[in-house]
Formats: C-alpha cells, structure tokens, sequence
C-alpha cells in the first residue's frame, strides 16, 4: 500500500501531492551478514576528541554517508533525521564539535569550522571507510542553523557529493546587523552552558571579528556547482536562506532546491515534513 499526503503539509505547496519516502514508514530488510549498527566514536581533531555517534546502514555497501551538523549549542541533534536517512540506505555521523557537550578541548567557532574540516577527513580515512562501509566519494554535509554554515564552509570542498543547509545561521551577516551588543551577550551566555572553554564576551568578540568572511555568501563562486538544498523556517534566518538561493540563481547555479516550512526554528512541528524534504532530496543524489 501506498500512502501519500498532501504536498501542503510536506512542503508548504497548495498544488501537488507527494509520496511518503518508504524510509519515513518502513524498516530496511535485515541483514544478518553487514547489519545496521549504532555506536559511539572519538573523533580527533587538532589534539582533541570530539564524541561522536556513528549511524551504519545495513548491507554490504559501501554507503554514501551524511555528516549530520548540529547548530549552537547543539540541543537539537536532528536524530530522528538521522534515523530515517539510515534507514534510506546511507550511514549518518553525527558529532559534537571541540568544547560542545563534553567534547575535549575549547568551544569556538573557529574550531567548529576547523572540527567540521576533522570530521570530513575521518569518514574519508580509508581504514574507518573499510570498518564503517562508507563511501568516501560519496558525502554529503547536513547541517541547522550553525551547523549550516559549517555545511556551506566545508562544503566548497569539490568531492563533497551535496550540501543541505537547514535554517542556517549566516554568521557574518548576522554579525554586521547586530546593533545591540549587550542584546547579543546576554542571549549567548543564556545558552553557553553545554559548552566549555568559552565565554558570551570572547564568542561575541569572534563573530564581530569575522563579520566580513564569515559570509556563506562568499562561498558561492565554490558552491555552484554542488547540489544544494535549502530549507528556511518562520524564523529570523529566513532572509538569509532567501538571499542566499538568489545569490547562487544569479551566479549560474542549476542544482539547487529550496523550500520553506512554517514551523519555528528547531522545526519543532514539521519533523515528518523537514525529514521528507531531506530524504527526498538525498533519493535525487543517490535513488
């Protein structure tokens, strides 16, 4: 049997109807040679380990593989994402940056761009590529809210296969609009607590320093080529989502899918909707 809903409640469109992906809806078959597993990793990055859960479809493979970003500080992992993206026949990695949720060393942003560059050189290791079934030429970054930026930063990478970025965070834009410094600290420091090494003065102190580079808009000229998928929320990045797609139309780039969802920004309502987004994007990559 077949289910299907209404396009409106998916994709936020009043004029088609879309089929559930069967990875939202059904259990891959079993094997019982290379079955699907779950376990926790260590990730080095510059001297520290980072902690890691590693998702890893069943089959022989090897899989194409999502590294899965989360944003700041990282309370919503998107796990549910990461289950029915398994469940499609990929391996999913998901990871918490240097300083975040008891990772070893120092939170910054800096070092989440850095720790994002890690996490990309680990699953393409051919020894880990062997243990896990991955893919290497076939990675794709998904990242909400920083997360998305880290995707675009690390995705102008020209091997990475696809680039989703979900109700991502343009930190440089976000920087040179900030007109409340005393507003921005206290909103930082209202959330730091998952993370060490750092404070609200020294990471609003960061994001003003990189105001001008710190742009995923700059990273166009590299991005245009990849498939991109970008999903915006009633939220206050949704400018930039929209400015973003139109800046890489303007610049040539044909591979690109948006959509917008009305739900807030963890997309606290729309799971089903934000996962068939996704699923169906990654079936266009990889049917």
């Amino acid at each position: 049997m077949k289910f299907f809903l209404p396009l409106a409640f998916a994709l936020g469109s009043f004029t088609a109807v879309a089929q559930i992906p069967a990875a939202l809806t059904t259990d891959p078959p079993a094997s019982k040679t290379d079955p699907a597993t779950m376990g926790d990793l260590a990730i080095p990055s510059h001297g520290a380990m980072m902690n890691g859960i590693n998702y890893v479809a069943g089959g022989a493979g090897p899989h194409p593989t999502v590294i899965l970003l989360h944003g700041f500080p990282g309370g919503e992992l998107n796990l549910d994402l990461a289950q029915s993206i398994r469940r499609a026949g990929w391996n999913v990695l998901v990871f918490h940056y240097r300083g975040a949720w008891g990772s070893q060393g120092a939170f910054s942003f800096a070092n989440s761009i850095e720790d994002t560059q890690a996490a990309l050189a680990w699953v393409r290791d051919p020894q880990n590529a062997k243990k896990y079934r991955i893919n290497p030429d076939r990675i794709v970054l998904i990242g909400h809210s920083m997360g998305g930026f880290m995707a675009a930063s690390a995705g102008r990478d020209p091997k990475v296969m696809g680039v989703a970025m979900l109700a991502a965070w343009n930190i440089g834009a976000h920087a040179r609009a900030a007109s409340d410094p005393a507003k921005v600290k206290s909103h930082i420091q209202s959330v730091i607590s998952p993370l060490s090494g750092c404070t609200a003065d020294g990471l609003y102190a960061e994001i003003q320093a990189h105001k001008e580079d710190w742009d995923f808009n700059l990273f166009v000229p590299q991005l245009k080529t990849h498939p991109l998928l970008v999903i915006s929320a009633d939220d206050n990045l949704r400018a930039d989502s929209d400015g973003f797609v139109a800046t890489m139309k303007s610049a040539g780039a044909t591979r690109i899918t948006s959509t917008h969802l009305p739900t807030d920004h963890l997309f606290d309502d729309h799971r089903i909707a934000l996962q068939i987004a996704v699923l169906d994007w990654l079936n266009t990559l990889n049917p």
